[in-house]
């Protein structure tokens, strides 16, 4: 079936990706628990050595937003590097109250058959290695962040949406990064660590002190990605509040906010009444613009080009 152009986009809010303290955390659901957010997705994905939240913290945590109307998620580490790694994918796996979210290729098999999401690390880049993961159970996909536009309509295609789930009768829907910095790669290494001449058994938990990453600039002082312990993302804000014509035309029918530490609020207000409202698009990415968000606004993967270019929509 076409995705008509009048389609509510349903928003999700993603995993905090960064390493806040505990009452910051608490405080920002209670925030997002009053937007106009449709999913929250909750738990670490980045390391596991972040512990201001234990399982059951955000097991309460999940109940609470639950109860105020949203659909809870809970996401799974994108890179399992112990056996204390694995135990806390399967504490998610075999928990039955919450949709999980597969961070990498080793929850598929936790969660075969039942239903999951495919998180954005999974590597899906064709219909057929879609189709294969639906038929494990997946039923919906978030598509890995430097996909165009154009490509996601091919491999999921809004008039013949692929069909998964345990039962295999579910249309796959299509997810995608749509705000927030762009979470690129992940290593063993720490680096946030390392830029701190420390050891990543022994990092002091400096991420903490960087509530929205560590910014790394060029030798000519252009910002160019930020490091978040494990992972290194791009320094500029990934925006597609400008390009709701072409997700609806590609059959996306849901997108990821990632959190930021300041102004979350108006970016998930912004897009809602951008998207599923009457506010003009280019005077939203302007006001988006105007906030104090770390590194600019961005849109060139979705559009085929470098991921730093801002691409007219």
């Amino acid at each position: 079936m076409n995705t008509p152009m009048n389609t509510r986009i349903a928003l999700t809010v993603g995993p905090v990706l960064y390493y806040w303290p505990r009452r910051t955390l608490l405080d920002f659901y209670a925030e997002v628990a009053e937007s106009p957010a449709d999913t929250v997705v909750l738990g670490e994905v980045v390391c596991s050595r972040r512990h201001e939240m234990k399982a059951e913290d955000w097991l309460a945590l999940a109940r609470d937003l639950a109860a105020c109307g949203k659909e809870v998620v809970l996401a799974s580490q994108a890179l399992l590097e112990s056996a204390a790694d694995l135990r806390a994918l399967h504490r998610w796996a075999d928990q039955t109250e919450f949709l999980v979210e597969a961070g990498d290729a080793s929850a598929l098999r936790a969660l075969a058959g039942r239903p999951f999401v495919l998180g954005p690390h999974i590597n899906v880049y064709s219909q057929p290695a879609l189709r294969e993961h639906a038929a494990l159970g997946a039923t919906r996909w978030v598509a890995p962040v430097e996909l165009a536009l154009d490509a996601l309509a091919l491999i999921n295609p809004p008039a013949a949406p692929v069909i998964g789930g345990p039962t295999n009768d579910t249309p796959v829907t299509t997810e995608v990064f749509a705000f927030g910095r762009l979470p690129l790669a992940f290593s063993a290494r720490c680096f946030t660590a390392r830029h701190f001449h420390l050891s990543k058994d022994q990092c002091a938990f400096r991420c903490i002190e960087h509530p929205d990453g560590l910014l790394l600039d060029t030798t000519e002082g252009q910002p160019f990605l930020a490091l978040n312990g494990i992972q290194t993302q791009s320094a500029a804000q990934h925006c597609l509040i400008a390009d709701a014509p072409a997700l609806r035309a590609a059959g996306v029918t849901r997108a990821r906010l990632s959190p930021t530490s300041r102004d979350f609020a108006t970016v998930v207000d912004l897009f809602d009444r951008t998207w599923n409202g009457p506010a003009d698009a280019a005077e939203a990415a302007s006001a988006l613009a105007a906030l104090s968000l770390p590194g600019g606004l961005v849109n060139g993967y979705a559009h085929r080009r470098p991921g730093l270019e801002r691409m007219p929509a």
